[in-house]
């Protein structure tokens, strides 16, 4: 999974209405910097299939890659969708073997209570490291790189 251009959006959802097909819905999100809105469809991942709804904390990850309409307010085909909790944090990174996120933005410590999944909700047994994962947490260190003991991980395979 080559999503090193996914750019995270966090807000919560305004609206959600019907697309351009049966099969597409038009999501409006506020952020701290004013409203975006979104394209979900058949190819959107949404983690754990929640059902989206208004006034539900979200992350809504696009591909800064791909050409966008040069339209207000900014409007982007999603790619993930996932719900967020009140003050928790998400990351969508490659992590190294010491599980270190690609950038060195993030360094993960592994609890015990820690969910790990996969994208389908499979449990896993494997090592972390040198994947693509996305992280949920809210605490970090002041260290460098900052550390935190996520609640959930999602790992793409």
């Amino acid at each position: 999974m080559a999503n090193t251009t996914y750019i995270p959006v966090i807000g919560t959802i305004l609206n959600i209405n019907r697309g351009n097909t049966c099969c597409s819905q038009m999501m409006s999100v506020r952020t701290e910097n004013g409203i975006i809105n979104f394209t979900v469809n058949a190819e959107t991942l949404v983690i754990d299939s929640r059902q989206l709804r208004p006034g539900m904390q979200i992350a809504a990850f696009y591909d800064s890659s791909l050409p966008v309409p040069m339209i207000f307010p900014p409007q982007y085909q999603a790619k993930i969708v996932t719900a967020i909790g009140r003050n928790e944090n998400v990351m969508l990174n490659y992590f190294d073997g010491n599980l270190v996120a690609s950038d060195g933005s993030l360094q993960l410590n592994l609890a015990r209570n820690t969910i790990v999944k996969t994208v389908n909700g499979q449990s896993v047994t494997c090592h972390l490291g040198n994947r693509f994962l996305l992280v949920y947490y809210t605490v970090v260190t002041a260290s460098i790189p900052p550390q935190t003991t996520p609640r959930k991980i999602i790992l793409f395979c």
